[in-house]
């Protein structure tokens, strides 16, 4: 490699395991592709993931018991509430560090029992089904919310998710071929997509062995990770932008991915990781609410952070080398009256 590039001590020879990193990207990605469609098959929505009440509509009753109800018990509730007339209730038990007032005595909650139900016409009806059941189990049981999303606005709602998803992605490419070449933006979004399809993947599994849905704020943390990725790549393929304009006729381009991957590497890696920080604090003590949000943005930072420094770089080496090979090839077939 030129000496005139190499200022910067090299440290991972990226392009030469490139086979490596799409490797592991594969691996990465199917078991999580296999859920979603097993998903698709299996589950009502016919979507990849379990959604929440946000997208499909419903209601989602919290009762507060002082008790620490144990996991073993949510099978046993769940079968008493359908045998109480509630049609498919999910349920989930949530403990957190939180108090409620009652008669000016602050009760220290161990346990919400959240029980997740089908939209009904008569939510009145069914609320006092539940809790009868509830409170049958569990006689100290207070009702400390009810929320209610009607149908229609769940599917605007999951349809203007998309829409947003969508937007953002057609923005970064039509940026990308502004501000670099198309073949920067198509690299670009391609990494973008591998992000996404393995955060999907990632709750989609968690959605079938946790019982885990998504809402609109799982949405919040996609299109964040997608901007942070993105970030990512973008400073990569500036600094490979950068150093073509300099040292393209000293260096080949697998050369100049290398070293251009290595000046970056340390500023992806502590940003990340300062990030990541930050998220892991505030998945362990930010509350139960934000927990998903927080292991999607966990789990995207993460993924999005080796995409950018591993596969979007090396995949780009891979496009500029089919494209120079054909170049190389269509001067020969010409003499050669192919």
């Amino acid at each position: 490699m030129s000496e005139t590039i190499l200022h910067h001590k090299k440290i991972i020879d990226v392009v030469k395991y490139r086979w490596v990193w799409f490797g592991l990207s594969l691996l990465l990605i199917v078991p999580g592709l296999v859920a979603m469609i097993y998903s698709v098959m299996t589950y009502p929505s016919h979507l990849p993931v379990k959604v929440g009440i946000d997208f499909t509509g419903g209601t989602i009753s919290q009762y507060a018991v002082q008790k620490d109800v144990p996991n073993s018990e949510i099978e046993v509730l769940r079968k008493n509430l359908e045998k109480g007339g509630i049609e498919s209730p999910v349920i989930q038990v949530l403990r957190p560090s939180s108090a409620i007032s009652n008669d000016n005595s602050a009760e220290k909650i161990g346990t919400l029992i959240s029980v997740r139900t089908a939209f009904q016409s008569n939510d009145q009806q069914s609320e006092q089904k539940i809790a009868t059941v509830i409170k049958k189990d569990y006689p100290d049981a207070k009702l400390v919310q009810v929320s209610s999303i009607g149908p229609t606005l769940g599917s605007e709602l999951f349809k203007n998710s998309m829409l947003a998803l969508a937007l953002a992605f057609l923005g970064i490419v039509a940026y990308l071929t502004i501000r670099f070449q198309l073949d920067y933006a198509v690299i670009a979004l391609i990494s973008l997509a591998h992000d996404a399809f393995f955060v999907l993947g990632f709750f989609s599994i968690l959605g079938i062995f946790f019982d885990v849905h998504i809402d609109a704020l799982f949405i919040t943390a996609v299109l964040t990770v997608i901007g942070f990725s993105n970030h990512d790549t973008i400073v990569v393929f500036d600094r490979i932008r950068e150093n073509c304009r300099f040292f393209a006729k000293k260096a080949t381009f697998p050369e100049i991915v290398n070293a251009s991957v290595n000046q970056t590497l340390a500023r992806s890696i502590n940003t990340s990781l300062t990030t990541l920080i930050t998220l892991g604090a505030l998945y362990l003590f930010g509350g139960e609410t934000t927990k998903e949000f927080v292991l999607a943005m966990i789990v995207g930072i993460a993924i999005g952070t080796y995409s950018s420094i591993f596969f979007a770089s090396t995949l780009l080496d891979w496009w500029r080398e089919r494209q120079d090979s054909k170049k190389t090839v269509s001067p020969v077939r010409e003499k050669a009256g192919v």
